[in-house]
Formats: C-alpha cells, structure tokens, sequence
C-alpha cells in the first residue's frame, strides 16, 4: 500500500518548486492534495497538472486569509506542509525594514498562524512540516536576519510539537536547492553556484526539490517523527565553502 493512501496533504506554497514536487510525490503515494499559493495562474497549472482536490489562491502572510482557507477546508486533513515565502538577505546599511517584517511574517509568524489553525483541522496522528535552511547557522554580512529565523525555528517546532500532540511538527532546513527560487535570487551567478556545488559536496550533485519532497513525505508517513530538525544539504555543511 503507498505510504500516503487515503490522506490528505495541503502544501501552502504548492504552485512551485519544493511545494510543487511534495504534492506531486503525495499523490504518486495515494494522497489527495490541496493547493495555495499567491499566483492564480500558476496554482490553476498545478493543480491541474497533479490532479488536485483543490486549490486556493492567497497570500499565507495574511491572518485572515490564511484562517478563512482552513475554516473552508470542510473536513479534517493530514498532513500540512508549508514552503511559502522566500528569505531576505541585507546588509544593515541597506536594510529593508518593509521587506524584513515581511519576511518574518512569512516564516515566523506563519508558522504560529498555521499551527494554531491545524487544531481541530489536522487529524490525531497527522503532521505539519515547515521550510527552513541551513546557510544562516553561519554568520555573515547581510545575514541578521536569516540567521535570527534559522535559530529562532528549531525552537518554535520543537514547542509547537509538545503543545500540538498528538499532531506531528517538524522542520525542514535545507542548503542550495536547484528551484526557480535559487534562482531568481542567484541570477547570472546560478551556473557558478551549480558547478561549485557539483565539485565540492559529497554526493556530487546538487540537492533538487525532488530530494527535498523525499524527505517530505517521508515525515509525513513515519509516525513517530515529531519534534525535530532534518537538514538537507548533499553535505554542504561538512565541507569547506
């Protein structure tokens, strides 16, 4: 039987990238799957690439739209991922304190929406899963403040996985994903990142969305994983950059 038959997964980010490729691999193993994303046209594509049970079109970092997806959902789920929002990099000369609340919105505070709404909605047993990343866990020029979410995430899934039981919470912290988020925030440097990648980790490659949604779903599927913080990274960590 596939790991995921007769559940149903929301991937909140699922027009794209890792979202995407975490929907299309629940429904290879038997999930049904609701969509969100901020872009219409592309979320009507995905879903109507995958098969989807639904898709709904709005901005997570809003409360209110964000509470009024779930009270709309019907009945309960299973499982909750979430790749919205992309990460703000500065150096303070040039913060953007606009685009950095947002980015907080978009991670932080999402994460708190989203777990106070699966109760009542996300079944006994069931999990949420949230994105974060590994490159902030090194200081750097510019990296306040994806360094503070890096560590600040740990901690807030942690808690919520007491708080939420039986609902399962977990953090995904991944390196250099090749996505059209990497790059759109690369441009012209994503070939050298590709190749510098290829020659320097371990495994030789670089880590796809695909890998990402692996590890996903596996989360998902095992029920005694909660908790805690799975890095994914091809190895990047133990190499010198």
């Amino acid at each position: 039987m596939s790991a995921l038959a007769g559940q149903t997964v929301v991937v909140i980010g699922g027009s794209a990238g890792i979202g995407l490729e975490t929907a299309r691999l629940a429904r290879a193993e038997g999930a049904e799957v609701v969509l969100t994303a901020r872009d219409p046209e592309r979320l009507r594509r995905a879903a109507g690439e995958l098969g989807a049970r639904d898709a709904t079109p709005f901005d997570a970092a809003d409360p209110g739209a964000l509470a009024a997806f779930f009270d709309a959902l019907g009945e309960p789920v299973d499982h909750v991922m979430v790749t919205a929002g992309r990460p703000y990099y500065a150096p303070l000369s040039e913060f953007d304190f606009a685009q950095a609340r947002r980015d907080v919105d978009e991670h932080l505070w999402l994460a708190i929406h989203v777990a106070r709404e699966a109760v009542g909605t996300v079944r006994a047993g069931g999990s949420l899963a949230f994105m974060s990343g590994t490159g902030g866990r090194r200081p750097g020029v510019g990296m306040a403040l994806i360094g503070a979410m890096t560590a600040a995430l740990p901690a807030l899934v942690a808690n919520l996985a007491v708080e939420l039981a039986p609902i399962r919470v977990n953090l995904i912290a991944a390196g250099f994903v090749d996505t059209p988020l990497s790059a759109s925030l690369l441009g012209d440097d994503l070939d050298a990142r590709r190749e510098q990648l290829r020659s320097t980790l371990p495994i030789g490659r670089v880590v796809t969305a695909d890998d990402v949604a692996a590890l996903a779903v596996h989360l998902m599927a095992n029920p005694a994983l909660t908790g805690a913080t799975y890095d994914i990274d091809g190895g990047q960590q133990v190499v010198a950059r």
